[in-house]
């Protein structure tokens, strides 16, 4: 049924007066259970019995008192379940009978009442499941489902679905389609009201799984990824706690962006990083040739590096002798030479190989002197031992200590070390394209470029096995080089992963166009690949704008659709296009929600000054948090971001400023919920003329 009209004589009236108040109570309830947290935080050090425990429990509320953070301007429930008794239940339902004739308020948080009866369940919490996947073919139990309205916090109205009578509204329910619209200003917002059946089984995918979602624009992949984060720590919190989760985006804005949807949450502990963060050993002083840059992004030059880190292994040309006061020790070419293959054939990391090695020579020289002595060393002896001369120059010959600026400079400096570890790899023309640029005389001063940086940190996990996470969520993959991706497998080797992207919004030289190729070199091979091409931000209008362009994308994706038919598409030719823009963002201005202006790189600093002269405050992509709503960004910036009303100024500089122009106009046009102009001087691209 609709929203309710409601007048002081309705008895809706009186429903609506009931879950305002049951709105007060929840909020009284979560702001005691804060007090309570707060109040362990003051007083953990004189409960706790020692320094570490204190450390530990302090740790822990302080965590628990952000968690517990309300924001009076959210919802704290936006739906509510109620579940027949237990003859309106389906034969072989999935509805646990504890639940029949019951009724539970779903939100984005676990809030309860002094006693411990819960007044509003999480949306992770099992039985929340039924708000999202319960239909009126499969009631799972549920009689009604009602939704909320709120209007700045407050709880306006609210719509009911009759599931036991067959009554579902789907995406005809006002309410969700008023919140999946309402317009934006600010960083991303979470989507826990509006998760569709299709998402929702995408969230509560097993942590085990590692899953591909290949998202068409508007169709929430990345509220789908952040929300599994969410619902994996609910479920597997103290694993994921020790192991971490990490969420990789494209760019610094973008990760500004989407920062404040998983502590509205109530998940405060999720590291986010992009993949300069994972990969910065060393800082990033010097540009590529663009030809040079795709060279070291190439998958070939994993197996290069490898070959060159082998190459350091020797093998012992004579025994050792080692002096130990009155006795002298020997080792014998023979066993050396065994040690050094058996640690070689167990495929350790580099620096684990070379500590094995010593490991193994130190032990051969301890049972000599526990056969000679009769008693075993001590730890002092055997720290000698490891660093005395004969020991330390037998690694030095066959197992030499690296660094990865170090073999890195070698390859760039050493013609005949680079040629060997490329042989049958690189052409020559390759090599010398890999040895161009300018190399300090040491490694230390030599200036790395953004692709030197990925290959350092190929190098490092050659070394040392980095420390992993739990679970790894990766947005805008489709960007990703085949090494950038073997960087976030160092990660995630004995975890799981998310990969979010779409093929067609790919901008890079090395930009994917097979998704299992990519999985392959996250190595995660047999992850499911799962397509969304229905979408519910963008509008119809705009969708099949921006979809002319795939032809031209050379890409195998589904086309995007769209179930808005709102939208508002203005595409017109401009003499001024300065004027033109300032006077469009002024007309977008007179309606609700975040403006965002979008042009090529090398114009946005003019447009800007334009909007600035008219009295239009603005902001920068990275300034999610700034109180303009006009905000000027640089094409090459704005994956993953939306606004309200898009201003798209000359779409000809936008395509011929990169190689894959018309893939980048493809992102900038699909960046608008509400509206979206387009500004042109130029002629518009020609798959767009048609």
């Amino acid at each position: 049924m609709p929203a309710p009209e409601l007048t002081a004589t309705t008895p809706l009236d009186d429903e609506l007066v009931a879950e305002r108040a049951h709105l007060d109570t929840s909020r009284a309830a979560l702001r005691r259970m804060r007090e309570r947290a707060e109040s362990l935080f003051a007083t953990g050090d004189k409960v706790a019995g020692d320094a570490y425990t204190a450390e530990q429990l302090g740790r822990h509320m302080a965590r628990r008192v952000k968690e517990l953070a309300d924001d009076p301007t959210t919802p704290l429930f936006f739906g509510r379940l109620d579940f027949g008794g237990p003859a309106d239940s389906p034969p072989g339902g999935e509805t646990d009978p504890d639940h029949a004739g019951r009724n539970y308020h779903v939100g984005r948080r676990h809030v309860t009442d002094d006693l411990g009866e819960p007044l509003v369940l999480d949306w992770r919490a099992p039985v929340s499941r039924s708000f999202y996947r319960a239909s009126a073919r499969d009631p799972q139990g549920v009689a009604v489902r009602r939704r909320f309205g709120f209007s700045a916090g407050v709880l306006t109205s609210f719509e009911d679905e009759h599931l036991d009578r067959g009554e579902e509204l789907g995406t005809a329910s006002r309410i969700l389609t008023a919140e999946i619209e309402r317009p934006r200003v600010g960083p991303m917002r979470d989507i826990v009201a509006t998760i569709q059946p299709e998402q929702d089984e995408l969230v509560r995918a097993d942590l085990a799984d590692s899953i591909c979602v290949q998202g068409a624009p508007g169709t929430g992949k990345t509220a789908v990824g952040l929300h599994r984060a969410a619902y994996l720590l609910y479920l597997h919190r103290e694993r994921l706690r020790r192991s971490g989760v990490l969420i990789v985006g494209p760019n610094r804005a973008f990760l500004s962006y989407i920062a404040a949807v998983l502590p509205a949450l109530g998940e405060v502990e999720v590291e986010q990083a992009t993949v300069e963060d994972l990969v910065a050993r060393v800082p990033v002083r010097a540009v590529d040739d663009p030809a040079a840059a795709a060279l070291k992004h190439d998958i070939r030059m994993a197996e290069v590096l490898r070959r060159a880190v082998e190459a350091h292994i020797g093998t012992p040309t004579e025994p050792i002798m080692v002096s130990d006061g009155s006795y002298r020790w020997r080792i014998g070419l023979d066993p050396l030479h065994r040690l050094v293959t058996e640690t070689r054939q167990e495929g350790l990391p580099y620096a684990t190989g070379r500590d094995r090695v010593r490991a193994r020579v130190v032990g051969l020289l301890q049972r000599q002197a526990e056969a000679r002595r009769a008693e075993s060393p001590s730890d002092a002896w055997l720290r000698r031992m490891s660093r005395i001369k004969p020991v330390t120059d037998l690694l030095d010959a066959v197992w030499p200590a690296l660094t990865p600026d170090g073999l890195l400079h070698r390859l760039r400096t050493d013609t005949e070390a680079l040629a060997a570890a490329a042989d049958g790899l690189l052409d020559a023309d390759e090599q010398e394209l890999f040895r161009a640029g300018k190399v300090g005389r040491t490694a230390k001063a030599t200036r790395w470029t953004a692709a030197d940086a990925v290959l350092l940190d190929e190098v490092a996990g050659l070394l040392e096995r980095p420390a992993g996470f739990g679970h790894v969520v990766v947005d805008e993959a489709q960007d990703l080089s085949p090494m950038q991706c073997r960087a976030i497998a160092r990660r995630s080797e004995h975890g799981s992963i998310t990969l979010l992207g779409d093929l067609a919004q790919g901008t890079a030289p090395w930009a994917a166009t097979d998704w299992r190729e990519s999985l392959a070199h996250l190595g995660k091979p047999d992850a499911a690949v799962v397509p969304l091409s229905v979408g519910f931000r963008v509008p119809a209008a705009v969708v099949a704008f921006a979809n002319r362009l795939l032809p031209a994308l050379a890409v195998d994706v589904p086309p995007a659709r769209s179930l808005r038919h709102d939208g508002a598409l203005d595409v017109r030719t401009v003499e001024d296009l300065t004027a033109a823009t300032v006077a469009e963002v002024r007309a977008a201005l007179a309606h609700d929600g975040s403006v965002g202006v979008i042009a090529a790189d090398d114009t946005v600093d003019r447009l800007r000054a334009a909007l600035d002269a008219a009295g239009v405050e603005t902001a920068t992509a990275d300034d999610v948090e700034a109180a303009a709503r006009v905000t000027v960004v640089p094409a090459t910036l704005v994956k993953g971001l939306e606004y309200d009303h898009v201003v798209v100024v000359e779409p000809a500089a936008i395509v011929a400023a990169e190689p894959r122009g018309l893939h980048r106009l493809y992102v900038v046009l699909t960046r608008a919920v509400s509206g979206l102009a387009v500004l042109h001087r130029a002629p518009l691209p020609a798959p767009l003329a048609g």
